[in-house]
């Protein structure tokens, strides 16, 4: 057995379900439950019409690259998105199988393990937990940099030695952020660009939340754009990003990575005997949602509804306020984060996930301990009804 598997932790869902385990629910209530990230509103019928007109081509192999149309339709989603033109659909844009494994699968690209000392690969703190499970497996050490509201949840760079920093082979970035809907600026990007030149590590930017926010005059600045903004190429820098959250369809598994070319060409070349060729179908269903935004500015519209629903019933009592983007409330709970969960399904049957699941003890403290993740995912008459149900709970503590 691979040594490293030893060194996985279980999934926060499985935690989340052990924590529950002989909690019966009040059958007062219906659940609610508000602690996955899994979007619930509606699949627009053209991408469902699409996939389905695409079933022919499940008679051939798909191609690991990728149709030549998709390619160019997700170039051209880049170039006004975040106004890059002149991206090279050939060398600059690889379609992935959802962003999760993608992310996997680009760490094991990138790590060396061979050069003589245990590479780090850094992430924020509370993050994603594949890129934990990547790192180990690729024969990395993670490295977390906590990420505080104390400091708006910036990175603190200061918290890794020289010594580290020159261990460091990847740095993950999230932004919007998980859970915490943090948007990274121009001068954030402008201080890991210097750390990355000065140590020549690799950046990888997960951008699935990208889509999600509530100013359409002001959407999220994402790498590539900021690297040009700053005069900069996309050496040693790639972004990810899906059409899960996008979208509303998770299932369809689709999503891409651009940036750095010759990263890429790296990447590829895993990717072929990875065996992860996206299907011919979901291509054809893939090209025919990034080519529109329509529905993309609905769904903004709905997230946005909910938050501006859900968020003044819950800043008073649980500490919380609008993200920067994402479809996430990281609310600071009145007692210990687990115990709350725990207790809300038992009185309330509204389900929630436990900030502490989704980070680890770095710099000696938990960031995530004593907050909770609400993911405002399902409709808004739910998410309305849970938010009552928290206050009625709260109140009597």
């Amino acid at each position: 057995m691979n040594p490293h598997l030893s060194k996985l932790q279980p999934y926060p869902f499985e935690k989340l379900r052990q924590l529950f385990s002989g909690v019966t629910p009040n059958p007062r209530y219906r659940e609610i439950r508000l602690s996955i990230g899994e979007p619930q509103h509606a699949t627009p019928a053209f991408i469902k019409d699409a996939l389905s007109a695409g079933l022919g081509g499940l008679a051939s192999y798909p191609s690991t690259l990728g149709s030549g149309e998709l390619r160019r339709s997700i170039a051209a989603w880049l170039q006004r998105r975040y106004g890059l033109p002149g991206i090279d659909a050939e060398t600059q844009v690889i379609p992935v199988n959802g962003s999760r494994e993608a992310l996997f699968a680009f760490t094991q690209t990138i790590v060396d393990a061979s050069r003589g000392y245990t590479p780090l690969v850094v992430s924020p703190n509370p993050f994603y937990q594949i890129y934990e499970g990547a790192a180990y497996l690729a024969g990395a050490e993670p490295r977390f940099l906590n990420t505080l509201p104390s400091n708006n949840y910036a990175f603190d760079f200061a918290a890794l030695s020289e010594t580290e920093w020159q261990r460091v082979q990847l740095f993950f970035v999230c932004s919007p952020g998980n859970p915490t809907g943090k948007v990274l600026g121009l001068d954030d990007w402008k201080q890991l660009f210097a750390l990355a030149d000065r140590y020549g590590f690799v950046i990888a930017s997960d951008e699935c939340y990208s889509e999600i926010f509530f100013d359409e005059t002001r959407p999220p600045l994402g790498c590539l754009q900021a690297a040009r903004l700053l005069g900069r190429d996309f050496e040693r820098l790639v972004m990810f990003s899906s059409l899960s959250k996008r979208s509303n369809v998770p299932g369809m598994r689709s999503g891409f990575v651009a940036g750095d070319a010759e990263t890429l060409k790296s990447f590829l070349l895993y990717r072929t005997y990875h065996g992860s060729a996206m299907s011919p179908a979901v291509q054809a269903a893939s090209v025919a949602a990034w080519n529109d935004e329509a529905h993309v500015v609905e769904n903004r519209r709905q997230y946005t509804e909910k938050f501006a629903a859900v968020t003044p019933l819950l800043s008073d009592v649980l500490a919380t306020a609008m993200p920067d983007a994402g479809f996430y409330l990281w609310a600071r709970a009145p007692l210990g984060d687990r115990d709350f969960a725990r207790a809300l399904l038992a009185d309330y049957n509204v389900i929630l996930l436990p900030g502490s699941y989704l980070a680890r003890t770095a710099q000696g403290i938990n960031p995530g301990a004593g907050y909770l993740r609400i993911a405002l995912v399902a409709p808004l008459t739910d998410c309305v009804e849970a938010a009552r149900r928290i206050r009625s709970f709260i109140a009597k503590l």
